[in-house]
């Protein structure tokens, strides 16, 4: 016998759990919605001194009650730091925890700093100061649950329910640091993606590829994720389907993420064009790739995406696929330009955004570039970083280039309400030429920001030409060496050097 321990997020108790409790239970396993203390009806009681400590002892209290033989812990948003708190405590009560759509906290870590809107953290954080008087933080207004996570799928009754029910959460929960142990990575961890939130296996997986140390932990055999179409609110909009997810991890299924010990990673194959060799000058965080010419030339700049973790080696304007466009521009007569930028989490777009302007202003201020004719193209992550750009075009900058972009923030990268939205920034964008490399095997959730944009490009008639390429993948230039995929190399570079000379 499987007992289930629920734990929602803040602001929200047992009750949000009825469905999937019932799937379980239905299916011969024992479930326990739990209600923490201060948290709604059912819960024990609160006051000024009720902190993330409480938390976990209420779950610790209930393990020890229990007599299921296996006990899977589920957390959800900020019930994740209770729940570990908890398996730290009772490591060996635990069969499994389950991450529902949230990341994996570390000792020391507040709940509050994994907030992901960082408008939303800052406001917390200023509703948690102890000088404001209050011991609680009230929940969100009913039409602000959405910057806490999306909300697709979540039926309209039950969306009313959830902020009818909703409960102020005591401040010391969010704001008092987890304290773990070694015990917390002893036992079996199953994270449960929800796509339409801007997770998924395959997003997970590249990140991995890119070599991060904190990610590898995600390759230990005992770690398995699943995917659920659905938004951060499954128990309420696929509870049927959460609830098998949930059996399905107990018994020990789900996706492995591969740790690519024994071959190449994506990003360091080679370039799928053979580009003969040029010149190429290091000035600080740029690389200069330079044609044979006697007299400024055009420049074309590219940016990198990510996150990248720090520390990962080679960094960004090493790898084959950017030095292989800088060199293949400088055979083409213009100087290619690539960067390494300080994009190493998804708090440092502000930050990244500031390299790529002081690149550009050293890249037009060498006597070597033709200052009044510049082209950036981003790449993946780095779409975002497009948005300052089209924004307000200046009128050296002619063209903005773009590969298998991400062209609005997943929703759970807490970026909804910054500057970095390509897709509403393009409706500034006048006549800016577009050049737009899509690719027909995107990941879902960033083909659907490359739809959000051309939909808004459509409607303000921003000048947007699509390169698609159908069999393509994310980062097709180091996957697929095929003809199709080196012909929409050639097109888009043979667009924005006609943009340039225009």
């Amino acid at each position: 016998m499987t007992a289930f321990v629920l734990v929602a997020g803040a602001h929200t108790g047992g009750w949000v759990w009825r469905e999937v409790a019932a799937g379980l239970r239905e299916s011969g396993a024992e479930a326990y919605p739990v209600t923490l203390s201060g948290m709604g009806d059912g819960g024990g009681p609160a006051g000024p001194d009720t902190d993330l400590e409480k938390h976990v002892a209420d779950l610790v209290r209930l393990i020890d009650e229990l007599e299921a033989p296996e006990v899977v812990l589920v957390g959800h948003c900020y019930g994740i730091h209770p729940v570990l708190g908890a398996a730290d405590r009772r490591p060996q009560r635990i069969a499994r925890v389950v991450h529902l759509d949230v990341g994996v906290p570390q000792d020391g870590d507040p709940a509050l700093d994994l907030v992901p809107d960082q408008e939303l953290r800052d406001r917390l954080r200023a509703q948690a100061d102890p000088a404001g008087g209050d011991w609680r933080i009230p929940p969100p207004s009913p039409d602000e649950w959405e910057r806490w996570g999306s909300t697709v799928g979540v039926p309209a009754e039950s969306l009313a329910e959830l902020a009818r029910r909703a409960v102020p959460q005591p401040r010391a929960t969010l704001t008092q640091p987890l304290q773990l142990k070694d015990a917390a990575a002893e036992f079996p961890v199953t994270g449960v993606l929800c796509t339409a939130n801007g997770s998924s296996i395959a997003l997970v997986q590249t990140l991995v590829g890119l070599g991060g140390p904190r990610l590898k932990a995600l390759t230990d055999p005992r770690v398995s994720f699943f995917d659920l179409a659905t938004g951060h609110w499954p128990m309420l909009s696929a509870p049927d389907e959460l609830a098998d997810v949930l059996l399905r991890a107990a018994a020990g299924e789900g996706h492995h993420l591969s740790a690519a010990a024994s071959e190449q990673p994506a990003h360091l194959r080679p370039f799928l064009m053979d580009v003969p060799e040029r010149p190429r000058e290091r000035v600080g965080q740029i690389d200069l790739y330079l044609p044979d010419a006697d007299r400024p030339r055009p420049a074309v700049v590219f940016v990198h995406g990510g996150p990248v973790p720090a520390g990962v080696r080679p960094t960004p304007r090493d790898w084959p696929a950017f030095v292989g466009y800088g060199r293949y521009l400088a055979h083409r007569g213009v100087v290619g330009v690539t960067l390494d930028h300080r994009l190493h989490d998804l708090a440092d777009y502000g930050r990244a955004a500031e390299d790529l302007a002081e690149a550009v202003e050293r890249v037009r201020a060498d006597p070597r570039v033709d200052e009044d004719r510049v082209a950036l193209w981003f790449f993946s992550g780095g779409g975002l970083l497009s948005a300052d750009w089209l924004a307000a075009p200046l009128p050296w900058l002619r063209c903005v280039a773009a590969n298998y972009p991400i062209l609005a923030p997943l929703p759970n990268w807490g970026l909804s309400a910054s500057r970095f939205r390509p897709a509403a920034a393009v409706s500034t964008a006048g006549r800016l030429p577009i050049v737009l490399t899509r690719v027909g095997q995107e990941l879902a959730e960033i083909a659907a920001t490359v739809e959000e944009f051309l939909t808004v490009a459509e409607e303000c008639r921003a000048d947007v030409e699509v390169i698609d390429l159908p069999l393509g993948h994310h980062g097709f230039e180091t996957i697929d060496h095929i003809e199709e995929a080196r012909h929409a190399v050639e097109h888009a570079v043979r667009s924005v050097l006609g943009h340039l000379s225009a």
